[in-house]
């Protein structure tokens, strides 16, 4: 028997693990990879009694695969916050889904622990950019100030990581950034004791933001910006945490951050207004790559051609 946990490489998919693991520790084979890197299951290979957890990406766009490994024998545990489509209906399948847009899979999990480790749960809100959410159930358990703007960022950085074109544009594999957060039971502790690699997520956020923010948009109206960002790692990196970031500045304006892909394609992240979380998924779900959440979405391989096409979509969702 194995057990194999697959997870988002985002601040949500490790915070949700770490939950786990730290309630149930178990010597797992981790299957992750960059935020967009969504279709995991296909690497997965699973006999009789091997035991599945899997976290943050939608089963929609995994179906077949999780079917192909009910089949085989294997047990799953599936909790997330995307749009899951058909949920199989499968005795050796755990299903756990709630796509409230207050919600995501670490608060899943933390609700399933009885929040065991409310911290990680908090510090994944924020870096799902649930920040009412997450400033609420923090005044709830007492933090002050200091507290909440230390979970903030670390949720924020560990966001932030997860975002590149393939996992050598990351400051750390997710793999190895889960290894090091799920080391410590409270995320202070992570922060307050493994300062080389909470620094080093730091600093390459703080970096990479003030860079994102020289960049003047390419499209701007009252209802929509779209940025668009040059080919280099750390414009890779910083797409979505930017878009985040101006979503909060401008909260009743839509973003696309685009950057580049390959010599054909772009990589685009969606926001939805804040003042009106909802339509990202819908943008993104006229184009062939694309997919996400009604507040935040994307699509991972955008022909270059096709941006004026995806700025008409946006400026009509949107008008």
């Amino acid at each position: 028997m194995r057990f194999i946990d697959v997870f988002n490489g985002d601040a949500d998919g490790i915070c949700a693990l770490v939950q786990l693991r730290l309630a149930e520790p178990k010597d797992s084979e981790l299957v992750t990879g960059i935020k967009r890197d969504i279709n995991l299951l296909k690497r997965v290979q699973a006999t009789s009694g091997d035991k599945l957890t899997v976290l943050d990406i939608s089963m929609e766009k995994n179906v077949t695969d999780l079917i192909r490994l009910l089949d085989a024998g294997a047990e799953v545990f599936y909790a997330d916050h995307h749009q899951p489509g058909d949920i199989p209906q499968h005795a050796s399948l755990s299903a756990h889904i709630d796509m409230a847009a207050t919600t995501c899979t670490s608060l899943i999990i933390d609700k399933y622990l009885g929040g065991q480790f409310h911290e990680w749960a908090i510090t994944a809100a924020y870096g799902d950019n649930l920040t009412e959410v997450a400033e609420q159930l923090a005044d709830e358990a007492g933090m002050n100030a200091a507290q909440r703007a230390e979970l903030s960022s670390l949720g924020i950085y560990l966001n932030y990581n997860g975002y590149g074109a393939n996992t050598d544009d990351l400051l750390f594999h997710p793999a190895e950034l889960f290894k090091q957060c799920v080391a410590y039971a409270s995320p202070f502790d992570f922060i307050h004791e493994n300062r080389p690699a909470f620094e080093k997520l730091s600093t390459g956020y703080n970096d990479d933001m003030r860079s994102g923010l020289t960049i003047e948009p390419k499209y701007q109206t009252d209802n929509l910006a779209v940025i668009c960002l040059p080919d280099e790692k750390w414009a890779r990196r910083v797409s979505g945490v930017l878009g985040n970031e101006l979503a909060n500045q401008f909260p009743d304006r839509a973003h696309a951050i685009v950057s580049v892909k390959d010599a054909e394609h772009y990589l685009v992240s969606l926001r939805a207004p804040n003042s009106n979380r909802i339509g990202a998924d819908e943008v993104a779900g006229q184009f062939p790559t694309g997919g996400g959440r009604r507040a935040a979405a994307g699509i991972n391989a955008l022909p270059i051609n096709q941006l004026e096409n995806l700025i008409e979509v946006m400026e009509k969702q949107y008008s």
